[in-house]
């Protein structure tokens, strides 16, 4: 059988904060080939799937000797002859060869490495590109691009408390455009902050690295960045929010040292509906702590008509949670990363269970990234409507704007951008309603 894995190795690579991470290759029986490089978070919940990491002097701890081990051994040996095209057998194989509900036995690097390589090899074995593999005829969607203009939190030293300021122009009409837009509004933007004395450089993602005086601070110079390249704020370009709250919670307060605040559930959600009022806000993502399902369940409930409420740290990409929260209430879109999962098929019953719910889906990177493109090949294959990488800067980030580019280009007269379409219904609505 042409699709039968014949081969598996790992071998150790580099990541774009210049951190060891694995790259798996599988060769199959008709001589196909498929390679993938495993993402890594800074910003991670306490639910997700866990790398495995070497520890001791070595690389400060962050060596993967023992996930490249974990590929070319037990992983090697437990999918050699399996077929290919059967990812879903593949990734129940992987599960079960590692056998803990976090992967820390073989790690998440070394199973999500694996688990694309062979969904790259399958797709090449059909002589397809990756997203018209995972399409299999049907029309899917370009997706609506996340754009980070200014990093912070865990990515940026903490310069500032909130972790990503993005835009989103959902009334683009393709992506090509949405880039454009968003170069504009990532140059005005810098050239702004450094007009004013306030650019400290570049955060892990790519954002501009500003000094602030205080949150809402950077949320005032974004619109007047949207501003000044020349479009307006809350019709062509709305702004997104990664509060990434868990990174603030010392299991007592969210503590912004920022705004010299130390605020309780009720008061942080408070605060982050005070921004949504005052400001182009179309999205905002982990508003509150991982455990706080009180209050995420009450933001949702305040925001969730007119906000896109994303879950991250909360969900971690998994079916089962996701099922849960939104049993509770609780959230209107679900993050989804790979890596979070640990394999592919995880990854997208994550994604099924929040679309059957009619949540929208954001497939996202992770603040350790690499020349890869599976995301965008997934965003686009999976139909999932939105895609969230980063910043417009850095070329680990840019790879995979620009092949969305060549996705779009290769759709031709099929091409559609998802736009204000992939966002919850009502908040869909809104932003027809109020733009362009």
């Amino acid at each position: 059988m042409k699709t039968s894995i014949v081969s598996l190795k790992a071998r150790q690579i580099w990541d774009s904060r210049g951190r060891p991470t694995v790259e798996a290759e599988v060769r199959l029986a008709g001589g196909a080939t498929g390679r993938a490089i495993a993402p890594a978070g800074a910003s991670r919940g306490a639910h997700e799937a866990v790398d495995l990491r070497d520890g001791g002097p070595r690389f400060g701890g962050m060596g993967v000797d023992g996930a490249v081990a974990a590929v070319n051994g037990a992983l090697a040996r437990a999918l050699e002859g399996r077929d290919a095209a059967d990812q879903a057998g593949v990734d129940t194989a992987i599960v079960t060869t590692d056998g803990t509900a976090n992967k820390a036995r073989l790690g998440a690097n070394a199973t999500v490495a694996t688990s694309m390589a062979v969904l790259h090899a399958a797709a090449a074995a059909a002589g397809e590109p990756l997203w018209r593999h995972l399409a299999g005829g049907r029309d899917v969607r370009l997706p609506l691009p996340e754009i980070q203009i200014f990093g912070g939190g865990a990515h940026a030293g903490r310069r500032t408390d909130i972790q990503d300021f993005m835009v989103m122009a959902p009334h683009a009409g393709s992506v090509r455009r949405a880039l454009e837009i968003t170069a504009d509004v990532y140059r005005a933007a810098g050239e702004m902050m450094a007009g004013r004395g306030r650019l400290a450089g570049t955060a892990d993602e790519g954002g501009w690295w500003p000094s602030f005086d205080s949150n809402e601070e950077a949320l005032v110079a974004l619109t007047e960045a949207i501003e000044r390249a020349g479009y307006r704020p809350g019709r062509e370009v709305w702004i997104s929010l990664d509060v990434a709250a868990n990174e603030l919670f010392d299991g007592s307060a969210y503590r912004l040292p920022l705004d010299k605040a130390a605020l309780d559930s009720a008061a942080m959600v408070e605060r982050v509906v005070g921004w949504s009022e005052r400001y182009a806000i179309a999205s905002i993502e982990d508003p509150v702590s991982q455990d706080d399902l009180t209050g995420m369940a009450d933001a949702t409930r305040r925001l969730g008509r007119r906000v896109q409420m994303i879950g991250d740290d909360i969900l971690v990409t998994s079916a089962g949670r996701i099922r849960r929260i939104a049993a509770a209430g609780a959230c209107n879109a679900a993050l989804i990363k790979v890596n979070q999962a640990g394999t592919v098929s995880e990854a997208k019953g994550a994604l099924d269970a929040a679309q059957d719910l009619g949540w929208a889906a954001i497939v996202s990177a992770r603040s350790g990234e690499s020349e890869d493109l599976t995301i965008a090949h997934l965003a686009t294959g999976w139909d999932a409507g939105q895609l969230k990488v980063g910043s417009f800067a850095r070329s680990e980030r840019m790879a995979k704007w620009n092949e969305l580019l060549r996705i779009e280009e290769a759709m031709g007269e099929r091409a559609h951008f998802a736009g204000a379409d992939a966002l919850p219904a009502s908040v869909a609505a809104r932003i027809r309603s109020e733009g362009p």
